[in-house]
């Protein structure tokens, strides 16, 4: 039975029994998992490779529905309803739950267009409406001012950093609830990190986050809750200062204190 923190802020997410099995396997990757999501939070998922961090991650917006035959059980409760649900509308699900990944993913399109793509999908086609919002998810992810004046230029010129955080304003440009990020610092080099650590503190006044991170460090620096799992479990959910100072599990000491990872 997992530890966890009685978070009474309002929950932009609840995990209630949730269990998660990729196809042909025998046995759950992820067994039994109940936590809530604080709204307007960051909540950081730790834990040592291969403890289904990830997997736990790619739940929330049902990423695994882009492969047959993987199988949930159990319930993700978004805004009042189970977003595991035959027949949650997926397109609209990944909208409101947007996902930056490990390694930059941005699209062979001009920058311009990279940010304007997920707009376009929700049927805005005013060219004004659209300058705007796409200078304005620019301005909240940091980068206007490096890419102000080429706008009309291939995204894939810029720098690893640079387009990590391009990845971030198409992911805020269309107002997401909840942004995952998925180890988006792992590729980048310390000064690019700081800049992303910055910018995800500072994003969740307006969006709800779940970050997962092999670096413990970085949960500490940017994360109000911590999650640590371990082989598909939830040992323990806490506020962060409190789960690496304190720890309530045996397992939660052992690896915060580099026993074994």
């Amino acid at each position: 039975m997992a530890t966890i923190v009685d978070i009474t802020d309002e929950k932009a997410l609840e995990v209630k029994n949730f269990e998660f099995t990729y196809n042909g396997a025998q046995e759950p990757s992820l067994k039994n998992i109940t936590m809530p999501i604080a709204k307007r939070s960051i909540t950081a998922l730790i834990g040592p490779s291969g403890c289904g961090k990830t997997t736990l991650l790619r739940s929330f917006n049902r990423m695994h529905d882009l492969y047959a035959g993987n199988r949930y059980s159990g319930s993700i409760e978004f805004e009042g309803r189970n977003i595991l649900d035959a027949k949650e509308d997926l397109i609209k699900l990944r909208t409101n739950i947007g996902m930056i990944f490990q390694k930059p993913t941005a699209f062979p399109m001009s920058i311009f267009d990279n940010v304007a793509y997920g707009l376009r999908l929700q049927g805005i086609k005013n060219r004004s409406e659209l300058n705007d919002r796409v200078e304005k998810a620019l301005q909240d992810a940091a980068i206007w001012k490096e890419v102000s004046s080429r706008l009309k230029n291939d995204a894939n010129g810029l720098s690893g950093g640079q387009q990590q955080r391009l990845c971030i304003a198409r992911a805020i440009a269309v107002e997401p609830e909840v942004l995952l990020f998925d180890e988006p610092t792992s590729a980048l080099d310390p000064i690019s990190t700081q800049g992303i650590e910055k910018l995800v503190i500072e994003l969740k006044e307006r969006v709800s986050i779940i970050i997962v991170t092999h670096n413990m460090q970085q949960a500490a620096r940017v994360s109000d809750y911590t999650g640590f799992m371990y082989m598909g479990e939830l040992i323990e959910l806490g506020v962060t200062e409190e789960l690496f100072v304190t720890p309530k599990e045996r397992l939660t000491e052992e690896y915060i204190t580099g026993k074994f990872g």
